[in-house]
């Protein structure tokens, strides 16, 4: 099952709550907080405060991304927060499977984040411990940004050493999704797709997330 989670990076910040409260309705699957500290990467986003805000809004999971330095310190506040699924950078967090393992004891799924000029390998002596990696398809700290080809050779990798160990791991990816895209991640073994301006400046936000789940 495909599941498409709109970043709301994307939202209309002046009407965050209404935007928020039509995701199920258009039929995605999770919510998609982008989290930015203005360090490891430039720009800043949001905090837990918001994340706190959102979670009446909706009953859709939150899936935070943690682009932070010392992602783990974060951790805790978006736990209380309300956060359903946690992701942590491999280039910031110096022990991931500590990190993992802090996400899970919180009743959260664990993931981490691969950067594009990151291999796949260096997710691989942690990926029993992650209940998703996310591939990053565009340099991470901004919204519409063009899809990076070479994602595609990352996705297909991974796809394989997850199978190759019999995980139900999710590959999820993010940045220059649209229609075309999406059914090249999806062809490549992607099973988690975000999508942020394709979704929230389309005409048809819920015909949108049909054709990103259909890849067409």
């Amino acid at each position: 099952m495909v599941k498409i989670a709109p970043s709301i990076l994307a939202a209309d910040f002046g009407n965050l709550g209404r935007d928020v409260g039509a995701l199920a309705d258009w039929g995605a699957d999770w919510l998609h907080f982008d989290v930015m500290d203005g360090h490891f990467v430039p720009n800043l986003s949001f905090g837990p405060p918001i994340c706190s805000a959102i979670r009446p809004q909706t009953k859709l999971p939150i899936d935070v991304h943690l682009m932070v330095e010392e992602p783990s310190r974060f951790v805790p506040w978006f736990l209380k927060a309300g956060a359903d699924i946690i992701t942590i950078h491999v280039e910031a967090e110096k022990h991931l499977h500590r990190g993992l393992q802090q996400i899970r004891e919180g009743g959260c799924k664990a993931g981490v984040v691969l950067n594009p000029g990151t291999p796949v390998v260096a997710a691989k002596e942690v990926l029993p411990y992650c209940d998703l990696v996310l591939i990053m398809s565009v340099n991470p700290g901004y919204g519409g940004q063009k899809f990076i080809p070479e994602s595609l050779e990352k996705i297909a990798e991974l796809r394989r050493m997850i199978d190759e160990r019999g995980l139900a791991t999710d590959i999820e990816v993010d940045g220059g999704i649209n229609p075309e895209t999406a059914k090249l991640c999806l062809d490549a073994g992607a099973t988690v797709l975000v999508a942020g301006s394709a979704v929230f400046q389309a005409n048809d936000p819920k015909d949108m997330i049909r054709q990103l789940r259909c890849g067409r």
